[in-house]
């Protein structure tokens, strides 16, 4: 498999988590499987501090937030709230900078926009006419594979 130089960052970054050494602390839980029945999502969340109740996504580097990164964060979170974790606080903590980046808590608002573009997801159907995003398209490692771009993707 062909891993590009951000994914392959991520992989490294994301290696003391998977082996559960990026924390040895009693009230934190590291690398722990989370699953939502109503959402019908499953994953995995990096770090969640009990006595804080915070959830932590950690990301090697963080340029930009893209809405994408902010739903993982809150699928995790509704996974964990469903699971009988209360969470009070979200953040994203970026490795590179040694910076913690707090994200705010989904407004009902959010919450509703967060549960239509899952069941969009869900729903998709590939062949059904959709939106090219071209700059997405050049950063995506699949793009040469791709049937519904001509372009090549940064990486090549």
């Amino acid at each position: 498999m062909f891993h590009a130089s951000p994914q392959t960052k991520g992989k490294i970054a994301h290696k003391t988590i998977d082996t559960k050494k990026a924390s040895n602390k009693a009230d934190e839980l590291v690398s722990l499987p989370v699953y939502s029945e109503r959402y019908h999502l499953m994953g995995k969340i990096d770090i969640y501090n009990k006595k804080k109740k915070k959830l932590i996504e950690r990301k090697y580097q963080l340029k930009q937030i893209f809405q994408g990164q902010i739903y993982q964060l809150w699928a995790q979170m509704f996974c964990l709230q469903e699971m009988g974790y209360e969470v009070e606080s979200l953040a994203f903590y970026e490795i590179s900078s040694n910076k913690m980046i707090p994200i705010e808590l989904p407004t009902e608002e959010e919450t509703k926009a967060f549960s239509s573009f899952i069941y969009a997801f869900q729903n998709f159907c590939p062949s059904d006419d959709f939106t090219v995003n071209p700059n997405k398209c050049r950063h995506c490692v699949y793009c040469n594979l791709c049937d519904k771009t001509e372009n090549d993707n940064v990486y090549t």
